[in-house]
């Protein structure tokens, strides 16, 4: 059944646009309340990031769900993996985080967890959808569920983060310049790092309502190499708005992306026989982890890009680690999803351990050169339609052989062709890359 508002990461929208308007709002949390009371009145645990219009959908789904007869526990402003680790240690029957995560304050959104702490499948999605078409009708009076605010949940998860790695592991001695993004993390993941002996300097914790992912955080860099390097810092953490993925920075001012954070953890989780099986990355992981790994003789595959599709390999693997390129990584024997915090507690507790610092933990890794061309197209097209871009790719992997590869991506969104390639040689990698972008505007009729 294809899905009118879902998408692979909850519904999202422009605020005051279609999906993201107070009335349907108010009908989603009806709706997914009436699907959710299927098992039994329970209770559902919505958290939010720091948009203000965080505050209006608050209202909104707590009233939807009251209506359907639920109880409603509000965290405030959280990270998206505390709420799915308070879900769960809560006993809830669903967690709902109201964020847009990377995108402008004026977009916001709703994603759902189970009370697994895990996102809701696409048959609860489908039902969902399905009861928004329906009238809303209340239950009786004496059904409406309450409303109540958890007062300790900002503590309940700091503790929850410093429980994942080693009780006796300390960060004394690291400076660290911390990120926030002025998002969900604000008020979290500094008081992470200095409880756990850390000098930190943090930037990206003044959320007005308006300056979430603002010139900040994992989307801007530039701002955590400025004050690392004019506090020679021994690394930077930055993340994203609503705190599920991270990039780090060595004391050098050098980017390190979620595939080399990812090489680090599997490393640390391989030594201590904590792997749990092997790697998963997606279509757009560099090949030098996937060589990397190999070196390791640790299983590595891929997904399709987005973390929905990372979760689901995991989880039919029955393997533990995943993330993206991106910063979003999973580490299943941690907790339930992708998780910025977390992801950066697994890095430093490598370096703390092996007396290393966040360069050299990555020096074993060769990243190597990708160019991606974004072809716009006249309408959306599949390029297994075209013999003669077969041909090209054909001719480009030939040419690259095991040191490199080639992907085609239509993009979901809009009609575009993504064209990939990746390889040990940068100049090569950039003439394959114009040929196929080439062929492709040939073949499918490029603007």
């Amino acid at each position: 059944m294809k899905r009118k508002y879902f998408g692979t990461d909850g519904i999202r929208g422009r605020v005051g646009e279609p999906p993201m308007t107070v009335d349907f709002i108010m009908k989603l949390g009806w709706a997914a309340g009436r699907v959710l009371a299927r098992e039994g009145p329970g209770l559902v645990v919505i958290g939010k990031d720091t948009r203000v219009s965080g505050y209006m959908f608050e209202s909104a789904l707590e009233a939807g769900l009251a209506a359907a007869g639920l109880d409603v526990l509000l965290l405030g402003p959280m990270p998206t993996p505390a709420i799915a680790y308070l879900t769960q240690a809560q006993r809830a029957t669903a967690g709902i985080v109201i964020s847009a995560s990377h995108n402008p304050y004026h977009d916001d959104g709703v994603k759902f967890f189970n009370g697994d702490g895990f996102k809701l499948p696409d048959r609860t999605e489908q039902a969902i959808e399905a009861m928004l078409a329906r009238p809303l009708e209340m239950v009786s009076p004496a059904e409406i569920g309450k409303a109540s605010r958890m007062e300790d949940a900002k503590g309940r998860y700091i503790e929850f983060c410093k429980s994942s790695i080693a009780f006796h592991r300390s960060l004394r001695g690291m400076k660290l310049v911390v990120d926030c993004a002025n998002g969900a993390t604000y008020h979290i993941a500094p008081a992470v790092f200095r409880e756990l002996g850390a000098e930190v300097i943090e930037t990206g914790t003044r959320p007005d309502g308006m300056n979430i992912n603002r010139d900040v955080g994992a989307l801007h860099p530039e701002n955590m190499r400025a004050l690392l390097l004019e506090h020679q810092a021994d690394a930077g953490i930055a993340f994203d708005g609503d705190g599920d993925r991270v990039l780090m920075m060595d004391a050098r001012g050098e980017l390190k992306d979620g595939d080399q954070l990812l090489h680090i953890i599997a490393k640390s989780k391989l030594k201590g026989g904590r792997l749990g099986g092997g790697v998963v990355g997606t279509q757009m992981t560099n090949l030098g982890l996937e060589h990397a790994l190999r070196a390791l003789d640790i299983p590595f595959e891929r997904a399709a890009v987005g973390d929905r599709y990372v979760m689901e390999k995991l989880l039919e693997r029955g393997w533990h680690l995943g993330g993206e390129s991106s910063g979003h990584i999973i580490c299943l024997d941690k907790t339930t999803t992708g998780d910025g915090i977390i992801a950066a507690l697994q890095v430093l507790d490598w370096l703390i351990e092996r007396e290393l610092t966040l360069a050299e933990a990555c020096d074993d890794l060769q990243i190597y050169p990708q160019m991606m061309i974004n072809v716009p197209l006249e309408a959306r097209l599949d390029p297994a339609d075209s013999p003669q871009i077969g041909d090209a790719v054909r001719t480009a992997e030939a040419e690259l052989g095991d040191s490199g590869r080639v992907l085609l991506r239509p993009s979901g969104t809009e009609p575009l062709m993504r064209v990939m390639v990746e390889g040990r040689d940068a100049a090569q990698v950039e003439i394959l890359a114009n040929s196929l972008a080439q062929s492709v505007r040939d073949s499918l009729g490029a603007k």
